[in-house]
């Protein structure tokens, strides 16, 4: 790497000027984010993103499921670009870095390279993956997951949200389905700059996250059948109440979790209650739970005992328990060269790093199948993530895109 580069920094205020300007698109009055996939709000991101790269150099691609790439040329064009990137989508009520912090010192790192007047030997991609949170479509990732083979675009373009618009509607109100298949845009190499959305660089005063892998995840879609009855006039021994069904496979889930502590971890993130009424005991109520766990040998303990405990209780209680496994996500390890690098970016720009696994799952992820993958990883306050509240300070912003810029410097070489 040529001095010049070696001294190279991006612009840490025109980052977080970038950060601002985009949590503009989708802003909730508790300062968080609320920019649902394929939404209005995530169109005008959209719109942004893709003008804001184009005056940057870049070309940008769409392809069929609406995943954006944003391509720098290199010398050698036959090279495939080396990514970097995440999302632009948030949760509900998410925050303003989760995902966007990676998508944008993406961007400033083209910038960062205009600056200097730097060429690479390799192009480089900053890549906005459709889908990534899954909180309007299911599943998350999907784009991400289609890309390297795992879903058929054409499945993923029919899949449907709460109001019954497909994904394919979706796209094409926002106008952008885009006329690449998924899977056509190559991609050499792909690195990906996340906050942590957990406590442990922050804890541990560490300013940089060196990721070796994931945990693993099973999704599960669940479904409680008692019967109701009057609330009054029952008495206690004869409900078939499903909400104290769903109880027990509640604290059955935390139980079995905690047996494969420390690292498993078990979630009921969603209940309802089918024709709720105070005075009417429940009948039927749908339910997730999801498990995740670093070990594939784990996540089989995981399922085998929770579908022996809802056996238990179904028959106990009287009532029905239907529990599908929707997604399974197996663990995760990148690759060690890649992640060699990223330690030697933060070794060489002198920040705090430690090793780390990541405990949600991101797009690099699923490119992990078939591209040399790796993660970065800057601390959020209090591990605060999916929620208004989440923050990351302008210093650490700009240390992870710093190392972002030097890995992906080592892998498009410098000309």
């Amino acid at each position: 790497m040529s001095d010049k580069s070696h001294n190279l920094r991006i612009n840490p205020e025109r980052l977080w000027s970038t950060i601002m300007e985009t949590a503009a698109f989708g802003r909730t009055e508790k300062g968080g984010l609320r920019r649902l996939t394929l939404g209005p709000e995530d169109r005008q991101v959209r719109d942004w993103f893709r003008a804001a790269c184009e005056a940057a150099g870049c070309t940008v691609k769409v392809d069929e499921l609406g995943t954006m790439y944003a391509i720098r040329p290199g010398r050698n064009m036959d090279l495939p670009p080396i990514g970097c990137g995440s999302h632009l989508d948030t949760q509900p009520t998410g925050g303003k870095f989760d995902g966007v912090l990676g998508t944008l010192a993406g961007l400033e790192l083209i910038r960062a390279l205009n600056d200097a007047g730097i060429e690479t030997e390799a192009p480089i991609a900053v890549v906005n993956w459709t889908n990534e949170e899954g909180s309007r479509f299911a599943p998350a990732m999907m784009a991400s997951a289609a890309y390297v083979g795992d879903f058929d675009p054409a499945d993923i373009l029919a899949r449907r949200d709460a109001a019954g618009i497909t994904v394919a509607e979706a796209l094409d109100e926002i106008g952008y389905r885009g006329p690449e298949k998924s899977g056509s845009v190559p991609l050499g190499a792909f690195v990906e700059l996340h906050i942590e959305q957990g406590p442990i660089l922050e804890a541990e005063g560490k300013t940089i996250g060196v990721v070796e892998g994931a945990q693993g995840i099973i999704w599960y879609d669940g479904r409680v059948v008692g019967f109701e009855s009057h609330a009054g006039t029952t008495p206690m021994p004869l409900r078939r109440d499903a909400l104290c069904a769903l109880s027990e496979i509640v604290l059955a889930a935390e139980r079995i979790a905690r047996d494969h502590g420390p690292s498993a971890v078990a979630t009921i993130g969603q209940a309802s209650i089918a024709n709720p009424s105070r005075n009417v005991i429940p009948g039927e109520i749908t339910f997730t739970l999801e498990f995740r766990d670093p070990q594939s040998e784990t996540l089989d303990a995981l399922d085998s005992e929770i579908r022996k405990a809802i056996s238990e209780i179904a028959e106990r209680r009287r009532v029905d328990i239907a529990l599908e496994q929707i997604w399974r996500k197996e663990p995760v390890v990148f690759t060690p060269e890649i992640v060699d690098r990223v330690e030697a970016a933060a070794k060489a720009l002198g920040l705090s790093h430690r090793r780390m696994i990541s405990g949600a799952g991101h797009d690099a992820c699923n490119l992990a199948k078939t591209i040399p993958t790796a993660m970065i990883f800057v601390p959020c306050k209090d591990g605060i993530s999916h929620n208004e509240l989440e923050d990351a300070t302008p210093e650490d912003c700009a240390a992870g895109a710093n190392v972002l810029l030097h890995t992906v410097l080592s892998l498009a070489k410098v000309c």
